[in-house]
């Protein structure tokens, strides 16, 4: 890699990182578009190198909740016990069953678009909490594995879509957020790992582009303490319609 890309991926990881982390969505959902479609991270090797986004952006914002003593518990647990395996699941059904740009396009498109749409609807129609009965242990083990499949597929571990699902089911936010960014620390640690391993079997691009994806995640780990200047309501409506314009563009891309 040379060092051009390596600081473009430092850059990249760094803006997306300001401008996602104050308003809770991660900033590996819309830095893997930019890695495909900038940086030119070869499929499937494009999924473990934004997971490595992750386990180097993540810890400051962990360190902060061990600090407060908000880390563990029940939700924790189930939930990387549930997504752990399936970002295993998920980062095989990559290799041998989804190698290729076309699809992978489409699964990009079918993350930002829902995403997109959900940020434009929470700003400008928020709902209030919920008091629904929050789902049993079972069924958030059973949610965590299918997330998990698809952040090993995707390549943003499994808490940036676990946590908008359980606080819409009624879970309060702070207990859902630091159990989801452990769940998210965890599984990319895992998936990263699992797609090493699956390089020695696998042909082509499949282990991560390791300089490139610990460049992107110094630039998040650093974005991720610098607060912008915009209000939260500027940056949601900014987030959904680059969500939703990337999606559509990817998906017509697909479809032609």
């Amino acid at each position: 890699m040379e060092w051009s890309t390596g600081l473009l991926g430092f850059v990249a990881g760094l803006l997306t990182s300001v401008v996602t982390a104050p308003v809770g969505v991660s900033g590996a959902v819309f830095l893997l578009p930019i890695q495909v479609s900038v940086l030119g991270v070869p499929s499937p090797a494009v999924t473990p190198t934004n997971l490595l986004y992750n386990v180097v952006a993540g810890p400051g914002a962990l360190l902060r909740y061990w600090r407060a003593g908000q880390l563990g518990g029940p939700l924790t647990r189930l939930l990387i016990a549930g997504s752990v395996p399936g970002v295993v699941i998920g980062a095989v059904i990559r290799v041998f069953a989804v190698p290729g740009p076309r699809i992978f396009h489409l699964l990009i498109a079918a993350l930002l678009l829902p995403l997109g749409l959900w940020l434009w609807l929470r700003t400008v129609r928020p709902t209030p909490p919920r008091t629904s009965h929050q789902p049993s242990p079972r069924a958030t083990t059973s949610l965590a594995l299918a997330v998990g499949v698809a952040g090993g597929i995707y390549g943003i571990g499994a808490g940036s879509l676990l946590g908008p699902i359980l606080v819409g089911r009624g879970a309060p936010v702070a207990t859902v957020a630091p159990a989801a960014l452990a769940s998210t620390f965890t599984t990319s640690i895992v998936g990263a790992a699992t797609y090493v391993l699956l390089s020695l079997a696998a042909t082509g691009d499949v282990a991560p582009d390791w300089l490139l994806g610990l460049s992107c995640g110094a630039g998040g780990l650093l974005g991720a303490h610098l607060q912008p200047h915009l209000p939260e309501t500027t940056l949601r409506l900014l987030l959904g319609t680059l969500a939703t314009g990337v999606g559509a563009l990817y998906a017509v891309q697909v479809l032609r």
